[in-house]
């Protein structure tokens, strides 16, 4: 299975960010890591989730605008240059990453990190290839169990 992240646009206005969280919560759907990015008018909230397909719908039906997104999940050595290793792997690869953010687990000293890759399957080739530590979506959620 391939690892979706909820992308949820919203209005950044006081109080707003709660709504989608407070439905989430109401429906037992626990987030295990997420982003925020915004701007003076809007944001973006960026969201893993282990039931995502139940987390979208619940969402749209309360009349929010999702997206779903398929990402990447890197597990980093937490030591000095665990992180530069994978990012000089992927420029290696010459793979284009249009964000990432840090997902709430630590295990084996290896931090996660969840990245939004152009081309996600030829970035999971190429960087397991390289020797980086992709983790499939049911061992992200395995772990956290």
């Amino acid at each position: 299975m391939k690892l979706q992240q909820l992308s949820v646009f919203l209005e950044n206005r006081p109080g707003h960010l709660a709504e989608p969280l407070a439905l989430l919560s109401r429906e037992g759907i626990n987030i295990l890591s997420l982003s925020l990015a915004d701007t003076s008018d809007f944001g973006i909230l960026r969201m893993i989730v282990r039931d995502w397909e139940r987390a979208a719908q619940v969402l749209k039906a309360d009349d929010w605008v999702v997206k779903l997104t398929e990402v990447v999940a890197v597990g980093v050595e937490d030591r000095p240059g665990g992180l530069a290793e994978v990012l000089q792997a992927a420029g290696k690869a010459e793979l284009k990453i249009e964000y990432m953010y840090a997902f709430s687990l630590r295990r084996n000293h290896r931090a996660a990190l969840i990245f939004r890759f152009e081309e996600p399957d030829r970035a999971i080739d190429a960087l397991s290839a390289a020797g980086c530590h992709v983790i499939e979506a049911e061992a992200l959620f395995a772990a956290v169990e």
